[in-house]
């Protein structure tokens, strides 16, 4: 039992907890126990103290963006009170068998790693362990130093370094050496093991290559997303040497400019001091690097030259390849199409076409027939009508009296009511003068007031 220092020290795990992972004491001292022997002891228990651990191991190593680990680590990690779980080895063990975890000897028998130095001390374990954890397969219980591997996340980080390569400068030609793409995917693989399980995920999903020419790695790409990789070739190392002579050379002139600026600033301080034949020979020698550069950057263009051609030259094998692709769809597609034969459809259409004419003929014919039956029965029609007797038409009678104005509803007036409304009119239009002038005199005398 450790002391309350020591419990006070302990690392907190770098993962959402569960809540009763600080409340539930009685929970928590369930699942830090060990598992039974058999499940069929007690199913239930087993399962949810497997679940609880399963899901938590996943979820650390997703928050970490670790692509491996080991018993070690993980009992660190999840260190309670001074205590560790003492069932996380068979929760390993389960993991190992559902393929959510892959024991990194296996991942590593199962694709080409010759290339990967086994001196400078990337991996832990021999390739004899490696036969052996093989041979007894996953009910073995891993050991606390055994590397094991996460085998989503490592295929995650796979893609994004494939991407990133694939949207990066040096992916203007497939091949590329190892050290170039190890600095580009530092940030993606902060150490040496993550980097080369990376390149070999790659390389079992036969996206890259890997060859050792000359004690250096390089690395060919496929090119396309989900195209793979094709066997690296002559032109492939070919054109790798060049790409390294090009780079030498540009490190050279870089070097060499840098020695003509010291000479030149050699020549002006002896100059100063006096020094004539100093500075003469300072001269001289920058004369003599300026030639050398000038002999360099010759060669380099012509290197540039060569290393232009041949991504022309891939270009034109692509167009070429094209070509031949679609000349090869054409005469599938022209397979059974030949000249006798498209005339003969010729032919045959402008038969059928003649024979529509005859029979449009022949039902016009019909139609001429049936309209001389009509007008024949016309003439029978007009002839009738001829002899039948003319009659008047009817029309309605006279009326025997003329309408008089006195039949219209009109109103009537006699003299004396018109004379009767005339004076009224009359009045009112005398008492609205008055009532005009009145209102023009009061306002004459409220004028004459304020003056």
């Amino acid at each position: 039992m450790s002391s309350p220092e020591e419990a006070r020290v302990a690392p907190a795990p770098e993962v959402d907890l569960p809540l009763e992972w600080e409340t539930d004491e009685e929970r928590m001292a369930f699942l830090f126990s060990a598992f039974k022997q058999s499940r069929e002891v007690n199913a239930t228990e087993w399962d949810s103290k497997m679940g609880f651990w399963s899901e938590l191991v996943l979820k650390w190593g997703r928050r970490k963006g670790r692509i491996c680990t080991c018993l070690r680590e993980l009992q660190q990690a999840f260190e309670r009170r001074g205590s560790v779980p003492l069932g996380l080895g068979t929760v390993l063990r389960e993991l190992l068998r559902r393929g959510k975890l892959q024991r990194e000897s296996d991942f590593m028998a199962s694709v080409d790693s010759s290339w990967i130095s086994w001196g400078v001390g990337v991996f832990i374990l021999k390739p004899l362990k490696w036969t052996l954890s093989s041979v007894l397969g996953d009910s073995k219980m891993p050991e606390e130093e055994e590397v094991l591997i996460y085998g989503e996340i490592l295929k995650e980080k796979a893609e994004e370094a494939y991407n990133l390569y694939q949207n990066s400068t040096l992916s203007s030609h497939p091949i590329v050496g190892l050290s170039e793409l190890r600095s580009l995917c530092t940030s993606i693989c902060p150490d040496e093991r993550t980097f080369c399980l990376v390149l070999l995920q790659l390389q079992k999903e036969k996206r890259v290559t890997v060859l050792e020419q000359n004690g250096n790695k390089i690395m060919k790409f496929a090119r396309g997303l989900h195209a793979k990789v094709s066997p690296m070739n002559d032109v492939d190392i070919g054109v790798y040497q060049l790409m390294q002579s090009e780079q030498l050379l540009s490190q050279k002139m870089e070097s060499l400019a840098q020695e003509a600026e010291r000479c030149k600033q050699e020549a002006r301080s002896a100059s100063k001091a006096g020094k004539k034949q100093q500075a003469l020979r300072s001269l001289k020698s920058r004369k003599r690097v300026e030639r050398r550069i000038a002999e360099l950057h010759s060669k380099l263009d012509v290197v540039q030259g060569i290393l232009d051609r041949i991504y022309a030259s891939q270009t034109d094998q692509m167009v070429f390849n094209a070509y031949q692709a679609g000349l090869g769809a054409l005469k599938l597609s022209m397979k059974d199409v030949t000249v006798e034969k498209a005339e003969s459809l010729v032919d045959q259409i402008q038969e059928l076409c003649d024979t529509q004419d005859e029979v449009a003929q022949t039902l016009a014919g019909v139609a001429i027939n049936g309209s001389a039956d009509t007008e024949e029965l016309e003439r029978e029609l007009d002839s009738l009508l001829l002899d039948s007797p003319k009659r008047q038409p009817h029309l309605p009678s006279v009326p025997p009296k003329q309408l008089s104005p006195a039949s219209v509803g009109l109103p009537s007036f006699t003299d004396a009511e018109l004379e009767a409304e005339l004076e009224k009119l009359t009045y009112s239009d005398g008492e609205l003068a008055q009532k005009t002038d009145r209102k023009a005199s009061d306002r004459q005398r409220v004028l004459e007031l304020h003056l």
